[in-house]
């Protein structure tokens, strides 16, 4: 491996850490790399999968739901993944949300998302409550992004397809915490991607300097007042950290940077020719020894920067936009969701469906503190709070319930994977060891008694229709149950290969 590192970036790294510091970096190429997962608490908590797992772990010191698990084990090959109770992301990237401190019922903002790891981070510390928004301007991107939020079981987030400065008009001033992974370099990632080495000798630093300029100043003002952006990158350029916090402070002095103690502190003395420019001013000099640098010879992970930056509370004043216009759920199922289709056009649903699926089939109202929106035939349930997002382009605008066609509801694999067991009045678990467990998770028809379909009679006195598949009481999709027999409704494209 460190044969093929790229020779200017070993010659910049000569010259930002000495040789003998060089050499202990370098040794690192050849070590193994540590592998992570993250346990989703907002379907599990921590002591129950521990309790639960499979796999030998060992905690992620800076994550409090991050684990090391063994080279050689594979949790993605395992029906817990499948019914999101975790997710394999690398140690170090655990860090960046564990330092934005997120709250319950706060408006978050993870600007460049994709393909999600970060996001459900936030969402398991939400837990369901406040708003997040994900963004990614790159749509080939978004449909992983998509996915990884659905598998998590998110019920309160907003999934965009835009540039941050089509954003700033909808979202002035609005959140209150935001996440800036920015597009870099990638020289963090070389012993993890071998390939990250072919593009960093394809793009320049200075390429994604600029891009990350443009996303600081963006966040700044989305941010509501006494906000706080973490602002992380997977690349050891001073040019895309350092000096990028610098210049921010310098042109935004309503900004303070919150030091950051865990880690090896930033490097001010790298603000300097030939890398960067010698113009910031002794006070942001100064600040950037706040930021940190995970080191992949100084802990186990690989190379990462992050920044947190918290806005006075005098900056700007926070924005209550004015919130979605939708229609409720009527009780007596007449009442219609209005929202905008594709094509920008007025549409209006019959909820009759809907109402009987969530009479027949769901013990409360999971959705009862969103608001349900309709766009054309599918129909949504959107964080309460959420401003008109008109104009932006919008691939999820809440938690996918189903779609209502011609007189029907077809229930989603989002709604499935975002309740809980106790939520449904007809389910079926399977232990975790039964074969049908595995076989469920291919597509494939399962025989099953009626015994097996847990239900209250009173309530529900049929065992036949739609019931919600578990896996050891964690949902992982629907089925239909008839004479003994269960369809399978598992997605052809989240099928266990």
């Amino acid at each position: 491996m460190t044969k093929q590192l790229p020779p200017l970036f070993r010659d910049k790294m000569i010259d930002l850490l000495g040789e003998d510091e060089f050499e202990r970096f370098l040794a690192s190429y050849d070590q193994a790399r540590s592998y992570g997962l993250r346990v989703n608490t907002s379907k599990i908590t921590k002591a129950d999968f521990l309790d639960k797992s499979p796999f030998a772990l060992e905690p992620v010191p800076w994550a409090s739901e991050g684990f090391y698990y063994e080279e050689g084990e594979r949790p993605g090959k395992h029906p817990y993944y499948h019914a999101g109770l975790y997710y394999i992301q690398e140690p170090s990237a655990m860090a960046p949300v564990e330092l934005l401190q997120v709250q319950p019922g706060e408006r978050v903002l993870d600007l460049c998302a994709a393909p999600g790891g970060k996001s459900t981070q936030i969402a398991a510390k939400l837990q369901g409550e406040g708003v997040l928004v994900v963004n990614d301007n790159h749509s080939d991107r978004v449909k992983a992004l998509v996915k990884n939020l659905e598998l998590f079981g998110v019920r309160n987030a907003v999934v965009l397809n835009e540039r941050p400065e089509r954003m700033l008009n909808v979202f002035q001033g609005y959140f209150d915490k935001i996440l800036i992974d920015a597009p870099c370099s990638g020289e963090g990632m070389f012993r993890k991607e071998e390939d990250m080495m072919q593009q960093w000798e394809r793009h320049s630093v200075q390429e994604f300097a600029a891009m990350q300029r443009e996303l600081l100043g963006q966040a700044a003002q989305m941010l509501a007042p006494g906000g706080t952006i973490v602002y992380s990158t997977c690349t050891f350029s001073p040019e895309e950290n350092e000096a990028q916090i610098a210049e921010f402070l310098d042109k935004h002095p309503a900004f303070d940077v919150v030091p950051i103690d865990r880690f090896d502190h930033g490097q001010p003395g790298w603000l300097r020719e030939p890398w960067c420019e010698e113009t910031y001013s002794a006070q942001a000099r100064e600040a950037v020894a706040g930021t940190a640098r995970l080191w992949p010879h100084r802990l186990r992970g690989e190379g990462h920067y992050v920044a947190v930056l918290r806005s006075g509370v005098g900056f700007g004043e926070r924005k209550d936009a004015d919130v979605v216009s939708v229609s409720k759920v009527g009780r007596g199922g007449r009442d219609a969701l209005r929202g905008k289709g594709r094509a920008g056009t007025e549409s209006r649903v019959s909820l009759e469906p809907l109402q009987a699926f969530e009479d027949e089939l769901l013990r409360s109202e999971p959705f009862a503190a969103l608001r349900l929106v309709c766009y054309g035939e599918h129909a949504y349930a959107s964080p309460a709070g959420l401003p008109e997002l008109h104009g932006l382009k919008v691939v999820r605008p809440g938690w996918y319930i189903g779609a209502l066609h011609r007189g029907r509801f077809e229930p989603s694999h989002a709604l499935a994977m975002g309740l809980r067991l106790r939520e449904a009045k007809r389910a079926l678990s399977l232990a975790s060891s039964d074969e049908r467990a595995l076989r469920y998770l291919k597509g494939e028809t399962l025989e099953v008694a009626e015994s097996e379909i847990i239900r209250d009679p009173e309530v529900t006195k049929a065992a036949k229709g739609y019931c919600l598949v578990c896996i050891d009481e964690h949902p992982v999709g629907w089925g239909k149950w008839i004479d003994g027999m269960l369809k399978n409704e598992y997605p052809p494209g989240w099928r266990w290969t």
